[in-house]
């Protein structure tokens, strides 16, 4: 089994565990993977002649390996670098097998996997469930055993298996068969699936109790692209359509809202830090696509901010709801440890979806917010790192936040001696108990 990040507390040990049980047997994602991933910036670029320092190629996935390791993004939790599409040649061999591009990965993707696990990473590849990938290359119809024996040979961590040129009504056969085929192997390799997404634009209805069992994450959603209203439409999405989506995420099977574009050319510096802010209250993967050798400092420090990765690695799992939506002002939470007695600590984001060009004041009490621990939380500020002390329920926290950006809390539960003597836990409905906020 892939190494589980620590699992703190009796209580988190035990859905740690449950988490094994219920989700995919490949005991792998028990947190939101975290990585690196080339699509959203370097989408399909072929052109090494021209354009070398930016091509899909063994050089590329080096150079960003080696970024990794030396920014401090390995250090911080990021530990895959995935190949999207256009790596393949564009016949298999003779004897049926896949066959990376002979000129722009001259060594071929043992060496490269060989590469990223020599600097302490592990490896991702995408193939696609149809005849063709997305951008014309062989998918894996026909060669299933086939293709998932080539990955586990080759070292492959974490395959992600698009959805072009395949028929949805297909898939929830053609999903599990090639899980089964990775699991197979006896290797363990992260599942990616694009299955839901593409039954929801056929009209399908997606069976997510099958999807959960077979997939360590799915995509739900459109692509995202280089822009702040893609990044909007994701977040209405999951929030539009929350009491479907929250309840399929947990240990070792998440929702996907894709990838993180913060650094790259769309977003502003307030967009950047609400998309991680975000990505870390839905349990999203965070698998970033920008060029790591050109970003900005400033946003090199949001993708680096180890604690909004915290929230988003936290052990319990449970994806966040938005309990807030009033006149472009959103409120966002998610229960996350400390537990103390029967009552959760939380991650709460305030988002300002306005355009008005002036920051806006939000104030509620926690209680309002459903934090009703009478002995009070401890909330910091996690982009401004400050720390406001224990709270009780009934205090008005009043938080200023800029157009298009996003304040993020964390409030602790406190202790008492009362909880400590007699620990006890009342069961968590993600529907029905803290997420209500009383309007004034």
């Amino acid at each position: 089994m892939a190494s589980v990040k620590s699992c703190v507390w009796t209580a988190v040990g035990i859905l740690c565990l449950l988490g094994q049980i219920l989700g995919l047997d490949n005991g792998l994602a028990l947190t939101p993977p975290m990585g690196w991933l080339a699509w959203e910036r370097f989408r399909c670029n072929t052109d090494c002649k021209n354009d070398p320092d930016n091509c899909i190629s063994d050089r590329l996935f080096r150079t960003m390996t080696d970024i990794l390791v030396s920014e401090g993004y390995a250090a911080a939790g990021y530990e895959y670098i995935n190949v999207d599409d256009c790596w393949l040649e564009r016949e298999r061999d003779p004897r049926g097998k896949l066959v990376p591009d002979r000129e722009r990965f001259p060594y071929g993707m043992k060496s490269l996997a060989d590469y990223v696990h020599s600097k302490g990473l592990k490896f991702g590849i995408y193939e696609d469930y149809g005849n063709f990938t997305c951008a014309g290359y062989p998918g894996v119809v026909g060669h299933l055993a086939g293709d998932a024996a080539t990955f586990a040979a080759w070292g492959v961590d974490y395959v992600k298996l698009d959805g072009c040129y395949a028929l949805p009504a297909d898939m929830d056969q053609g999903y599990p068969d090639f899980g089964r085929q990775l699991n197979l192997t006896g290797r363990q390799m992260v599942y990616s699936c694009s299955w839901p997404v593409y039954q929801i634009y056929a009209g399908l209805q997606p069976n997510f109790s099958s999807i959960i069992e077979h997939c360590n994450l799915w995509r739900n959603f459109d692509d995202i692209q280089d822009s702040w209203a893609s990044v909007e439409s994701i977040i209405d999405y999951y929030g539009n359509h929350q009491d479907v989506i929250v309840p399929n995420a947990g240990p070792g099977h998440w929702n996907d809202p894709d990838m993180l574009i913060i650094g790259n050319f769309g977003l502003s510096y307030e967009q950047s830090k609400t998309q991680f802010a975000i990505w870390a209250i839905l349990a999203a993967p965070l698998l970033m696509s920008v060029d790591l050798r050109t970003i900005r400092p400033e946003y090199k420090a949001i993708l680096q901010n180890r604690k909004i990765i915290e929230v988003d690695q936290d052990p319990l799992g449970i994806q966040g709801r938005r309990i807030y939506k009033h006149r472009g002002i959103e409120i966002w939470s998610r229960p996350i440890i400390p537990i103390q007695g029967q009552y959760y600590s939380y991650a709460v984001a305030f988002v300002n979806r306005r355009t008005d060009g002036t920051p806006s004041d939000v104030a509620v009490t926690l209680r309002e917010l459903g934090l009703n621990n009478p002995s009070g939380y401890r909330v910091e500020d996690l982009y401004e790192d400050v720390d406001y002390g224990v709270l009780s329920p009934q205090t008005k926290i009043k938080v200023k936040v800029n157009p298009s950006g996003v304040v993020i809390l964390r409030a602790d539960a406190q202790p008492s001696f009362a909880y400590n003597a007699i620990p006890t836990r009342t069961p968590y409905s993600p529907l029905n108990d803290v997420f209500r906020l009383t309007k004034k």
